[in-house]
Parts: C-alpha cells; sequence; structure tokens
C-alpha cells in the first residue's frame, strides 16, 4: 500500500469526530450547493464510486470551466468560503497554464466520498483528493500574504512527471505524520482509540503493512521539530501541514491549543495564514 492509499485510509477512518466536517467545509460544503456540485461536476457520485481523471476531464468540459460553474452556482466570488475552491481554482489554473493541469478528480473523488460514505476502493483517489485540497488551502490561504512564492502546491498540482510523482508522495507522508503528531499532542493515543483506528483502516482497505506503519507512528514520541524542519522555507508545504493538523483533532483541549500553537511558530506562518486555514475548516468565524 502506497502513503497516498494509506493518507486515504486514514483520512477515511476518521481521526477525529470533526474530520468529515472540517473536510466538508474546506470543501465550501457547509450548505452543501458546492460539495453537491463538486460530486457530480467530477465524477463523484453518492458511494464514491467515481472520480479520478475522467471525472476531472468532465469538470473541464463543464461550459466555462469548472471554476466558472462553481461561481456560477455560488452567485460568483467574494471572501465567502463557498466560493473560495471556485476562485481558488480558476487562480492556480491559470498560475499553471489551465485547470486540466490541476488535480480535478482528486477533488472530485473526495466530494463524492464525503456525499455518499466512500468504500474500500476509494483510499487512493481519497487521499489523492485530501492532498489537493490541503494544496487548494495553501494556495488560497498564502496569497497576498507575502509568504507566498507564487507555486501551486504538489497535490493541487497534478504531477508531470515520476519525480513530481515521488515527491507528491513524500509530501503526503508528512501530512500522514503531521496528523498522527496533532493526535499525540494531548498525550499518548490510549489503546481503546488506536483498536478503533485500525479497525477503520481494515475497513478502508488498509493492507497489514500499512496498519502496522500507523501503530509504529502511533507510538513514537512528539516529532514536532521533524516536521519542522521538513517544512522549512516551504511556505506551501507548511500550510498543509498546519491544515492537515486541524483535520486530525477535535482542539478542545489546552494540550491541543499549545500544540497548534507551537507547530504554526516553528513552522513561520503569519497569524493571518493561520486564521484563514482555521476559517477553512470552520474552527474560526468568517
Amino acid at each position: 500500500m502506497n502513503i497516498s492509499d494509506l493518507l486515504g485510509a486514514v483520512m477515511q477512518s476518521g481521526m477525529a469526530p470533526s474530520s468529515d466536517q472540517r473536510l466538508k467545509n474546506a470543501l465550501g460544503g457547509g450548505g452543501g450547493n458546492l460539495l453537491e456540485s463538486l460530486g457530480g461536476l467530477l465524477g463523484g457520485q453518492p458511494g464514491g464510486q467515481q472520480g479520478g481523471q475522467q471525472g476531472g476531464q468532465q469538470g473541464e468540459q463543464q461550459g466555462g470551466g469548472l471554476g466558472d460553474v462553481l461561481s456560477g452556482i455560488l452567485g460568483g466570488g467574494g471572501g465567502d468560503l463557498s466560493s473560495m475552491l471556485g476562485d481558488v481554482l480558476n487562480q492556480a489554473g491559470q498560475a499553471v497554464g489551465g485547470k486540466q493541469n490541476l488535480a480535478l478528480g482528486g477533488l472530485g473523488a473526495l466530494a463524492g466520498a464525503l456525499l455518499g460514505g466512500g468504500g474500500k476502493s476509494l483510499g487512493g483517489a481519497f487521499g489523492g483528493g485530501v492532498m489537493a485540497l490541503l494544496g487548494a488551502m495553501a494556495f488560497n490561504a498564502l496569497k497576498g500574504s507575502g509568504q507566498s512564492t507564487g507555486q501551486v502546491p504538489l497535490g493541487l498540482l497534478e504531477p508531470q512527471t515520476e519525480a513530481d510523482q515521488q515527491e507528491l508522495e513524500q509530501r503526503a507522508e508528512l501530512v500522514l505524520k503531521a496528523m498522527i503528531n496533532a493526535a499525540k499532542a494531548d498525550g499518548q493515543i490510549d489503546q481503546k482509540e488506536i483498536q478503533r483506528i485500525v479497525g477503520k483502516l481494515q475497513e478502508a482497505g488498509a493492507d497489514a503493512e500499512g496498519q502496522s506503519y500507523v501503530l509504529t507512528q502511533m507510538q513514537k514520541p512528539l516529532e514536532t521539530e521533524q516536521l519542522i524542519s521538513a517544512a522549512g522555507g516551504q511556505p506551501e508545504l507548511a500550510a498543509q501541514l498546519y491544515a492537515a493538523s486541524l483535520m486530525a483533532i477535535e482542539v478542545d483541549t489546552p494540550a491541543e491549543k499549545a500544540y497548534l500553537g507551537e507547530l504554526a511558530s516553528g513552522l513561520g506562518l503569519t497569524p493571518a495564514v493561520i486564521l484563514r486555514i482555521e476559517q477553512m475548516v470552520g474552527l474560526q468565524p468568517v
């Protein structure tokens, strides 16, 4: 099982009670309109049985382009979070020579899975969708912040070469480690929680090697400094790691809040970027 598959399985397992809702919030799904439209436009159906590259091509074939369609559905741009993804896809597409170079199929698979619950076959597609969404969140949060390099993060950008694919897998592993690290922020993960997550991993199709990898990561001491070091000089990756961490915990204990503060400071994220990411997942009012 590769890392993208494992990331998808872990995210499907629901590391925190609010994980699914935060994904939906980031997709603009608070009112349901954008989430459902993504599921249809990109090939995701209830049950999550479609998506992938075919879904991305379907989205590109819609009149006016995907971003335009989404903006029309949601009444146009502005700062409202429900229009965030449509705006970001338009801007990111312009930066990379067209939205056909973006990972639209992954977003469609993610939307379809969130609408219909997903299934065992969705691990890789779900993981790819998570990386695309985290890339979109980072791109959005950093624009105009003075921290952005202007690059579209891998994940949102469809890998073009084998080297790109390998780098994306490395980033997916860092995202996975960031989520597990955050889950350990208020102490060791107890045995009951470990059993719940492993059971969910089995349901999502994770093989024995993948389950063993997650168990090993859960039993390690906190690796916050290693994560910070890995993202050094890469603000887009730093923003992705912070966003992923918010997907893994409730942020309802002093220890979790202190951990996030330490992580954000170490990653060098500005208060404005942090606030924007937290707004996207529904932790802060818009």
